[in-house]
């Protein structure tokens, strides 16, 4: 499988039947963000991975000093002010969630840092989420004033539960690795120091199991993200409405400006 076309994320073979795919520029330090190739990038790779015949595993992680920093603020106000790219990021926003759920080979993740947005669509949705204990994720999408889509409602209460996942997705607040371990948000946390060998530790032991049983219970089990496929769509059909209206302009402004947001208040009689 040729992955050169991939520019904003880095894919090798890092031993037999793993691929190490890096979010970001693993030399520049800073954190990688989604702009419009990175956000069309994470939908895509997952079927190339699906069809590469050389790979059993595939370990997603960032560069530098996090996994992901969310949405770039270009891309934000592009789809904002324009309808075809909000309706090409929807469509690449729905085929992240279910290329990654029907990716038959295994997915690890390693989230070290902050851990928002596409990424972390990602990142959760997994088969082996591998979190640091001091890693922050984060789903800002009511901060900045549109509805949780993305992955939030398709697996955050299958997750951890509907009473945690509104929590968390209502009041943006961030969950360390460690909490998100406790309440079944990730499947693992360890130190960050231990983060990529324990990803790799894992990937090593699905490597050398039984192939087809693995990708077919990763099939069974995902039903349960598949029977949730209607809510997702509409939480992704709601936030791209948003996408059009006031909320979300004065959230951008106060992200620009660094200030609490000042939301207007909702329409009349909604």
């Amino acid at each position: 499988m040729d992955y050169s076309k991939y520019k904003e994320l880095k894919v090798r073979l890092v031993e037999p039947g793993i691929l190490e795919i890096v979010m970001g520029d693993e030399a520049s330090g800073r954190l990688s963000t989604a702009g419009h190739r990175m956000h069309a990038e994470l939908a895509e790779i997952w079927r190339d991975v699906d069809r590469d015949p050389d790979v059993s595993v595939a370990i997603l992680r960032g560069a530098g000093k996090g996994f992901s920093a969310g949405g770039d603020f270009g891309l934000i106000e592009d789809i904002i002010q324009d309808f075809e790219t909000r309706a090409r990021v929807w469509r690449e926003a729905r085929d992240l969630v279910y290329n990654v759920i029907n990716c038959s080979k295994i997915i690890v993740s390693a989230m070290h840092g902050p851990a928002v947005g596409a990424g972390l669509v990602a990142g959760l949705l997994a088969d082996i989420s591998i979190a640091a204990k001091n890693a922050r994720i984060i789903d800002g999408h009511t901060r900045l004033g549109v509805a949780a889509g993305d992955h939030a409602a398709i697996v955050w209460p299958l997750l951890c539960g509907m009473a945690k996942a509104k929590y968390y997705l209502l009041t943006c607040e961030q969950v360390s690795g460690e909490e998100a371990e406790r309440i079944g948000l990730v499947s693992l946390a360890c130190e960050e120091a231990e983060l990529q060998a324990k990803a790799l530790e894992v990937a090593r032991k699905l490597a050398a199991g039984a192939q087809t049983a693995l990708r077919w219970t990763k099939y069974s089990l995902n039903n349960w993200l598949r029977m949730a496929g209607p809510t997702f769509d509409t939480s992704m059909a709601l936030e791209m409405l948003g996408f059009t209206g006031p909320e979300v302009r004065e959230g951008a402004a106060s992200h620009r400006e660094k200030r609490k947001p000042v939301f207007p208040p909702p329409p009349k009689d909604f």
